[in-house]
């Protein structure tokens, strides 16, 4: 700024074209900074035949245009409804897919095949058995750089960290959950807790390793749940002298699950770890790198 402003000739000639073009290049230099002189120009160009005709077109344009209010109003629950489901395909996707899936279906399909078909009719309590730990260990396979190739860009966007995370756990439940209860109904019961014994437990340790990730991270979470669950239930059992493997398998699988006090004990697991978890919710932004 110089101070200096176009003269009230100068503004004149500028806007019915009279002036000479080296003081037009000036002042349109002038102008690109000094908003006092171009609405000095402005009312001048309004004044002249061009003016009228100006105002005229943008009238013409305005009258013609739709409403910005009734636009966005049209515009927004559709965009708003698929944006809102590609987010969250794509959120999940990493959860669903890969190596993690096609273990699911061989842990089911290995239980019913094995009932039927192989020397093991009891195989209900070793699924009882893995059932838990399969969306614990689906928690860690689907977040972090080796199951999203995106993964470094994702983290760097508000939604990575745990709400991520609990999106991709959903996507996790909801393709384990029905299809190892369902094995689990198939199979033959010889004394095993029932085949939606494992629910509440599956549920409870999956929160408990959430809620455990916002001190240690999601895989070393996942290996302490996962871990000491395998080492409660099989390693009294492998322990204990005498019988069949299996009946004894049986027998701390029963301990564990079955019966109101035994479900009633995951439940309250489950409300305790979801608790947790919501008070250190901001300790969750970056659970892959630690």
């Amino acid at each position: 700024m110089t101070g200096w402003h176009a003269s009230d000739p100068v503004v004149a000639g500028y806007a019915d074209g009279s002036l000479p073009e080296p003081d037009a290049w000036s002042l349109d230099k002038h102008l690109e900074s000094c908003a006092a002189c171009a609405a000095r120009v402005s009312r001048a160009v309004r004044e002249t035949a061009a003016g009228a005709v100006l105002a005229q077109v943008r009238q013409e344009v305005l009258d013609a245009a739709p409403s910005p209010v009734a636009a966005r109003r049209a515009a927004r629950p559709r965009a708003g409804a698929a944006a809102r489901a590609t987010r969250v395909l794509w959120a999940a996707g990493p959860a669903v897919r890969g190596a993690w899936t096609a273990a699911v279906l061989l842990v089911a399909a290995g239980a019913v095949a094995l009932a039927y078909g192989g020397a093991l009719p009891a195989a209900r309590p070793w699924l009882l058995a893995l059932a838990p730990v399969v969306p614990v260990t689906g928690v860690a396979l689907s977040y972090g750089p080796h199951a999203d190739p995106l993964h470094e860009i994702v983290a760097a966007t508000p939604s990575a960290g745990l709400r991520l995370v609990l999106t991709r756990t959903a996507a996790v439940l909801a393709v384990s959950l029905p299809l190892l209860t369902l094995a689990g109904a198939v199979l033959p019961s010889s004394g095993a807790p029932g085949a939606a014994a494992w629910l509440l437990p599956g549920l409870a340790l999956t929160l408990a390793c959430l809620a455990l990730a916002g001190w240690t991270g999601v895989r070393a979470a996942t290996a302490v749940i996962a871990g000491g669950w395998l080492c409660a239930v099989l390693g009294p059992a492998l322990a204990a002298p005498g019988g069949r493997l299996t009946a004894r398998v049986t027998e701390r699988l029963s301990a564990c699950l079955d019966g109101a006090p035994a479900q009633g004990g995951w439940a309250a697991a489950a409300v305790v770890c979801a608790a947790v978890l919501a008070v250190r919710r901001c300790a969750h932004p970056l659970l892959e790198k630690r």
